[in-house]
């Protein structure tokens, strides 16, 4: 039998405030982690490879995705529709491994609000100010001045759902960061409530008792 169920690891963040680096960190340091890579109407960009970063589908492949129940959250953000198909993570989780989300806060509350709630351990990365994430924008390279306009604006809203995460950190320093996530996902896997095993452990222990009375 194996010893426990696997957790859905949400990291969310304003854009450019480190949620992705973090992702690619944790699944560096444990390479048991899984990434739930999503579907996406948006174009590839440079370097990005089909099933790697993302599956990248027309707007109608989506839409059908979605009638058909296939996506455990999605969600529309900057005109392009984001999602995570749903039953490679439920297979991933019931074989005892833990999937990294790398998702908004609207993607989020959609799978908080899903049957698979209990299995999920969130975490929202704030930027230390937001002139220090206008920057790390800009030096992404990425987008232009108008598109880093659009999310610096649309900032305040993802900022104010802060609180509907378990936790929240403040992402001044990456290894600083990196080292926190690293805390909690050792202490969430050993949460009694996640070792399937303990039960019939502590049974065993019990017996042991008796043997020797």
């Amino acid at each position: 039998m194996q010893s426990r169920r696997g957790i859905l690891f949400i990291l969310s963040s304003p854009s450019g405030a480190g949620k992705s680096t973090l992702a690619r960190r944790l699944m560096n340091w444990d390479n048991t982690l899984s990434f739930s890579v999503s579907a996406t109407t948006r174009n590839p960009r440079a370097g990005e490879i089909e099933g790697r970063e993302y599956f990248f589908r027309s707007h109608n492949e989506f839409v059908q995705m979605v009638d058909n129940n296939e996506m455990l959250e999605y969600a529309e953000v900057f005109g392009n529709f984001y999602g995570s198909p749903r039953e490679v993570v439920e297979n991933t989780i019931v074989e005892g491994k833990d999937v990294i989300f790398d998702i908004d806060w609207q993607g989020g509350q959609q799978i908080r609000n899903s049957g698979l709630a209990s299995d999920v351990v969130s975490i929202f990365i704030l930027p230390p100010s937001l002139k220090e994430l206008q920057e790390r924008l800009r030096g992404r390279g990425q987008d232009t001045d108008e598109v880093i306009q659009n999310r610096m604006e649309k900032c305040r809203e993802e900022i104010n759902h802060w609180a509907e995460y378990d936790y929240c950190l403040v992402n001044r320093k990456l290894d600083d960061t990196e080292e926190d996530l690293k805390n909690i996902l050792k202490a969430e896997r050993l949460k009694k409530c996640r070792q399937l095993t303990l039960e019939g452990l502590v049974s065993n222990l019990y017996n042991e008792v008796d043997l020797k009375s």
